[in-house]
């Protein structure tokens, strides 16, 4: 389980997150969404112990996020973080990134090895495994940087936009399964941002809703359809809790163009 407790967490004098409280169940796939620049990024970030919160705790598994030098390195070894423009070494290879990964979370030589070559051809990269990953597209290097993730073996996986910079159809279809039998069938606990209903609707057991700073819901998607009263598809019911004046600001926008 993760539990955040009071967190807060800002920039200067503009707070980002405000008092925060939340518990993300173990085995679960949940999706953090909100309008840009409503802290889901920063949310993310904190969970993953990248930024320390002003105040409140972070909790995994029962451990405290900077307790103690033991409990931090014990939570590092469960979680994996992916931000959404993660750093690459761009002059190693893509089979060499991921093994390196993969041995900084300790996983067996031989299996490592095994693990590394199945990812790579997962994400159709089997030509350019012995490639500098700088001659890689920005979609392959995308598709590294989430091979490198999956490799860690890490049962808790928080992922920043892990749909995003140039996957191809193919990448965006391997990632849905297999984070969708990551947490059906192994077990693990997924936190990830996108803004895309579809990917939500296909894939989230919950959904938190983040609105200034806040937790404005966190809830299955069917009890928020429930909520909105939208029982169509779940980007009626996203558009009508996050951002109810999308649609009466297009139609003035044509009116007032045509007048």
């Amino acid at each position: 389980m993760i539990r955040l407790i009071d967190v807060v967490q800002h920039y200067g004098v503009r707070p980002v997150l405000k008092r925060i409280n939340l518990e993300i169940r173990s085995g679960e796939l949940t999706v953090i969404l909100g309008p840009n620049g409503m802290g889901k990024t920063t949310l993310l970030a904190t969970m993953a112990g990248v930024l320390t919160p002003q105040r409140g705790v972070v909790e995994i598994d029962g451990l405290r996020r900077r307790s103690s030098v033991e409990d931090e390195l014990e939570i590092r070894k469960r979680v994996v973080y992916l931000p959404d423009h993660p750093w690459l070494p761009k002059n190693r290879t893509g089979r060499e990134f991921l093994l390196a990964v993969g041995r900084l979370y300790e996983i067996e030589e031989n299996r490592l090895i095994d693990r590394a070559e199945r990812l790579l051809h997962l994400f159709d990269l089997g030509r350019e495994a012995d490639w500098p990953i700088r001659s890689y597209s920005n979609g392959q290097q995308k598709k590294v940087a989430v091979g490198a993730a999956l490799i860690t073996e890490a049962p808790i996986l928080l992922l920043d936009e892990p749909f995003s910079g140039g996957l191809d159809p193919a990448g965006i279809l391997v990632l849905k399964r297999v984070l969708r039998r990551l947490a059906t069938e192994k077990g693990a606990t997924v936190v990830m941002t996108t803004p895309v209903p579809e990917l939500i609707e296909e894939l989230a057991d919950r959904i938190v809703v983040l609105q200034h700073g806040e937790v404005l819901a966190h809830d299955t998607p069917e009890a928020l359809r429930q909520r909105t009263q939208c029982p169509g598809p779940l980007a009626s019911a996203l558009e009508k809790l996050i951002h109810p004046q999308t649609l009466a600001n297009v139609e003035r926008f044509f009116h007032e163009d045509a007048t």
